[in-house]
């Protein structure tokens, strides 16, 4: 791919506020940082306006809680086209962690993942949202 350069008049304290962001999220230069807040602009597009992106549900939970592994399975099965693999960690003797790669449309991932965050038993839930 091409880079193409070009300038860009910002106010003092909106550069300062770049170079901040730059500093703390350990880009190599202002360009780097520069590209990731246009992707992540447009990851937010899509995820807005429904269309296919990516994404990850994390659980925490008590693999003791009766019937919660069976209700979390029926509900993935529901969603089966949009589930891409599933890890399962045990943390301890009681918590476990799950990741659920997804994709598809981003109203169908926010579904799924409020379903499965809903479940009795989940500790902590989240869905970590990218894009394509």
């Amino acid at each position: 791919m091409e880079i193409k350069r070009f300038g860009v008049s910002i106010e003092e304290n909106l550069l300062e506020a770049l170079d901040r962001f730059v500093r703390g999220h350990r880009f190599p230069n202002r360009s780097q940082a520069i590209r990731y807040l246009i992707r992540n602009n447009l990851i937010e597009k899509k995820w807005k306006e429904n269309k296919d992106v990516a994404g990850c549900i994390v659980l925490v939970y008590d693999h003791h809680k009766r019937e919660l592994l069976n209700k979390s399975i029926d509900i993935q099965h529901e969603y089966q086209n949009l589930v891409l693999s599933v890890q399962h960690v045990h943390l301890d003797h009681h918590n476990c962690l799950e990741t659920i790669a997804l994709f598809g449309k981003a109203k169908k991932l926010k579904e799924l993942a409020d379903k499965l965050i809903g479940l009795k038993g989940i500790k902590h839930g989240r869905l970590v949202t990218s894009g394509t």
